[in-house]
Parts: structure tokens; C-alpha cells; sequence
């Protein structure tokens, strides 16, 4: 049994470390910081936050939602150094938010909006990793944003890919797209040797060969701005000229202190948002502890800043990989952490030879599972409470980002719970006795505000000589708003012929 959760745990290592390769590279990229600065983050939060953490199947690195905050922040402390030691300061920012238990504001997020997210991030993944895959790499991958820095966005850049298709490119993809269905498919699965060759890891591998192959054919030649570009460490000096270190001579500005808030507050956030979603995921609906992940996050934020690496937070695209190759265990996670520093090291010139194509067809996979046709009919069969949050949220994320996503589908959620509430806060029953019709409402506990356009309404419908019992015998108070209209209604009765009875109701 341990022997066969190991063998699990390295294939998914495998199948992690290609997802997260382009993506540490693309966002480094993306945030126009050096590549190995995205390398050193996916390490660290490979291996010291999942140390920390409590979570079974979470992958931390660097994140693309904090692309734009990481640009804006370089560009206002005036170098990267100056940034790095602002992300050191979050972390500690994070570990203090830990331990004074803030880690539950995650358990306030709808299911809704959380299953959102994870199907938001699933389309966002496809429509960003569509141009890769036909060899169109204008926008650096790992850029998540609607606005690119191509001067396109998300949608136009399908449009404008057809003027740029690679045809090898397009070739390798298509080729890596069938492979990983046959993957899914029994033979596949109960096939000796393929059961235990991770699908993407045999993609990569003909993607490698396809490449040599397509360098003697003219017209399907892979130029080096289609494969996956890494920074050359040789010796030790490369190494050390690739590590910066910060610089803490900004530390009495405002900016500065702006800035750590910011990353602190948000790196927070997502990693919160993507462990509930990655606890979803989970086929053993693990739970972990939401203030262990944020000293997690905020110990793996100080070790990144201390020597170069970008912000990290927990992202869901890895996590989601991870759990969909089987991984058992953490060291799916650790493995693959590690796998991305040898790579680096030892192999580089090897891994430069990897399609940028194979691997879209890889993310474009990963992120069908998380987008399913599926999962959109059953939210539409929970109703539309759940439905329009639902999708309100994958909208906003597509246009805008992560975080005003979820904001706006808990706006929407709460909508729906406030109308529900105004409504079913109220006993009503409505009778005919002795030729006169009676009316009983029954007041809540608490009527505020909201209840102010329920209150008039229901009055509006009080027929002439009637009766109207208004029961408060479980209230213990009334907004003012709400007894004005209660108060409105009485002086209205006297001219209606309208009988009303209080019970227990104080309107001073």
C-alpha cells in the first residue's frame, strides 16, 4: 500500500511539475521580473510551505492573479529589491493574521461562488492556452489577465491568432490534445506500461521529439519563441547572479507599507478562496486548517522575498493537477518542487526543446475538468440562488480578475439571501370570519430596513373593512423605517374601514 501511494505521489509530482513549469516561468515573465524569480517561488512554496501546511493536495507558488500588483508595486518602490522586501513583510503580515485566527473569512464564501471560481479558472486557462496551442505566443503564459500585455485581451487574442499559426506548433498540439483523451480511456488505464507513464510526461516527450524532427522540414520548423524558455545556470556564479536580494532601504516609506499590506491582504485571499475550492476537489474532502495555511503562506512569503522569488499564494490550477493525477500524499507536492530546481539545473537545455504547444494541450485539459458542461447544469438544477451567483462570478473573472469575481458573486449571493430573508421572515395567514375578512402577520424577531418595501407592499393589499393583526409577540425590535410604515398604515386604516390590532408592539 505504501509502495503504491509513493508510485501515485511521483507520477502526480510528474504531471504537477509540467503544469507548473511554463506557469512560473509565464507569470515571471508576465511580471517583467527575471525567470528564475518564478522558479524560486514554485521551489519555495513546493517545499517550505508544504511543510507548513496542513493541506493533503494544495500547490503553493507564484500566482497570476498578482501579476498587476506586483508590476504597479516595482514600478512605485522603484526597484525589484525594494518589492521583495516589502513581500517579506507581508509574510510576516500573513503569519500575524494566522495566529489571530483570520483565517475563517474563507467559510463566508458561497458554495456557488467557490465551484464558480474553480469552473472561471477552468475557461480562463482554455482561452488563454488556445493561442499556445496553435503557436501563437504573443502574451507571455501565465498571464491570467483580461487586459493583455500584448496589447490584446482575452478574446481578441482568438481573433488575432489566425494571423500567426505555427503549423508545427499546431501539429504538436493536436497530437498532445489526442494523447491525453486515449489517457482517459480503459485500454490506456489497464495497459502495464502506459498505466504507470503519466500521460503529459509521454506528451512532453513526443513534443520533444516532434520538434527535432520538424527542425529539417522548413515549413514546420519551431522557432525558440514557440518552446519553453529558461534562464542558463551553469556554475555556481550563474546561480548566484540569477538570486536577488532585497533591499530594506524603503522601509520608512508609505509606499512601501502600502505595498506589504497589499500583498499581505491579498495573497491571503486567494490562498483562502483556493484552498475552500481545493478541499471541493478533494475525492477525500480533506479540511484544513485555515489559519495554519495563512502562517504557511506568510513563513513560504519571507523565505521567497529573503532570496529573489516572487509572492506566493496557494493557486488552484496545480492543485487541481495534483489531485486529478491520484496524488496520495504531500509529496506529489515536494516532488515536484524539486523536480522544477534540477530541471533548471541539470537539464535546461533539454527542457528548452518542450513545445509551448504540448503544454497548452496539457493545461487546456486541466482546465476542461475544472469547467465542466456538468457542473454548470447542476447549478442550474439548484435553482436560480444558485445559478445567477454562479454565473456572475465566471463572468466577472473573465473580465476582469480572480478577486472581483468572487466579490461580485457574493454581492449577488447576498441579494438573493436578503430577498429570501424579507419574505420568509414573515408568518402571514389571511381568513374569513364573520363576513369580514381577518389578516395575521406575524412580526420576526428583528425587522430592519429591508423589510421596509416587504411591509408596504403586503399593507397595499389590505382590502377595505377588513382586520389586521399585527403580531409581535417574538419581536424584539423594529427599525424606525419600519415602524413609520406600520404607523402610515394605521392613520390609512381609519379611512378604509381597516380594523388593526397590535399585539406586544411598541412603536415609540
Amino acid at each position: 500500500m505504501y509502495q503504491k501511494s509513493i508510485v501515485a505521489d511521483f507520477k502526480a509530482g510528474i504531471v504537477v511539475f509540467l503544469v507548473a513549469l511554463p506557469l512560473c516561468l509565464g507569470i515571471a515573465m508576465a511580471c517583467g521580473v527575471t525567470l528564475f524569480s518564478g522558479i524560486i517561488a514554485g521551489v519555495i512554496g513546493g517545499i517550505i510551505v508544504t511543510l507548513f501546511s496542513g493541506s493533503k493536495f494544495s500547490v503553493t507558488g507564484p500566482a497570476a492573479g498578482l501579476t498587476a500588483i506586483v508590476i504597479t508595486s516595482v514600478s512605485q518602490l522603484g526597484s525589484y529589491q525594494a518589492f521583495i522586501a516589502a513581500v517579506v513583510f507581508a509574510g510576516i503580515l500573513q503569519i500575524l493574521l494566522g495566529l489571530l485566527k483570520a483565517g475563517g473569512i474563507g467559510n463566508f464564501v458561497p458554495n456557488a461562488v467557490i465551484k464558480a471560481m474553480l469552473a472561471g479558472i477552468g475557461i480562463i486557462l482554455i482561452f488563454k492556452q488556445i493561442p499556445h496551442f496553435f503557436g501563437y505566443d504573443k502574451d507571455a503564459e501565465g498571464d491570467f489577465g483580461f487586459e493583455q500585455a500584448d496589447g490584446h485581451n482575452t478574446f481578441s487574442e482568438l481573433i488575432y491568432m489566425f494571423d500567426g499559426i505555427t503549423p508545427g506548433a499546431l501539429i504538436i498540439g493536436v497530437i498532445s490534445f489526442i494523447i491525453l483523451k486515449l489517457s482517459e480511456k480503459d485500454f490506456y488505464k489497464n495497459n502495464k506500461v502506459l498505466s504507470n507513464l503519466p500521460a503529459p510526461l509521454l506528451v512532453v516527450a513526443v513534443g520533444i521529439g516532434l520538434t527535432l524532427v520538424f527542425n529539417s522540414i522548413p515549413y514546420l520548423v519551431i522557432e525558440s519563441q514557440h518552446l519553453v524558455s529558461l534562464p542558463t545556470i551553469k556554475s555556481a556564479g550563474d546561480l548566484k547572479s540569477n538570486l536577488v536580494f532585497p533591499d530594506f532601504t524603503a522601509i520608512t516609506s508609505t509606499q512601501f507599507w502600502t505595498v506589504v499590506v497589499t500583498i499581505g491582504i491579498v495573497a491571503s485571499l486567494e490562498t483562502l478562496l483556493n484552498i475552500e475550492a481545493t478541499e471541493k476537489l478533494d475525492p477525500e474532502k480533506n479540511e484544513a486548517n485555515s489559519n495554519r495555511e495563512l502562517i504557511a503562506q506568510g513563513v513560504g512569503n519571507i523565505a521567497s522575498g529573503l532570496v529573489g522569488g516572487l509572492p506566493v499564494t496557494s493557486v488552484i490550477v496545480r492543485s487541481a493537477a495534483n489531485i486529478n493525477a491520484g496524488a496520495k500524499t504531500k509529496l506529489s507536492t515536494i516532488l515536484h518542487a524539486v523536480l522544477l530546481l534540477l530541471s533548471v539545473l541539470l537539464i535546461p537545455n533539454i527542457l528548452m526543446l518542450i513545445p509551448n504547444a504540448c503544454l497548452a494541450a496539457i493545461l487546456i485539459v486541466t482546465g476542461y475538468k475544472l469547467a465542466k458542461v456538468s457542473i454548470f447544469k447542476e447549478q442550474y438544477k439548484h435553482g436560480i440562488e444558485q445559478f445567477v451567483p454562479f454565473v456572475i462570478t465566471i463572468i466577472v473573472m473573465l473580465s476582469t480578475d480572480l478577486l472581483k469575481g468572487v466579490g461580485a458573486g457574493i454581492i449577488v449571493a447576498i441579494v438573493f439571501i436578503i430577498r429570501d430573508n424579507i419574505i420568509s421572515l414573515f408568518d402571514m395567514s389571511e381568513d374569513k370570519l364573520h363576513d369580514k375578512r381577518h389578516y395575521m402577520i406575524k412580526l420576526p424577531q428583528h425587522v430592519t430596513f429591508f423589510n421596509k418595501g416587504f411591509l408596504i407592499n403586503y399593507f397595499d393589499k389590505i382590502k377595505p373593512d377588513s382586520v389586521v393583526i399585527i403580531d409581535g409577540s417574538i419581536n424584539k425590535k423594529i427599525n424606525r423605517d419600519a415602524k413609520d410604515v406600520i404607523e402610515e398604515f394605521i392613520e390609512k386604516s381609519k379611512h378604509i374601514n381597516v380594523e388593526v390590532q397590535l399585539i406586544k408592539i411598541n412603536l415609540n
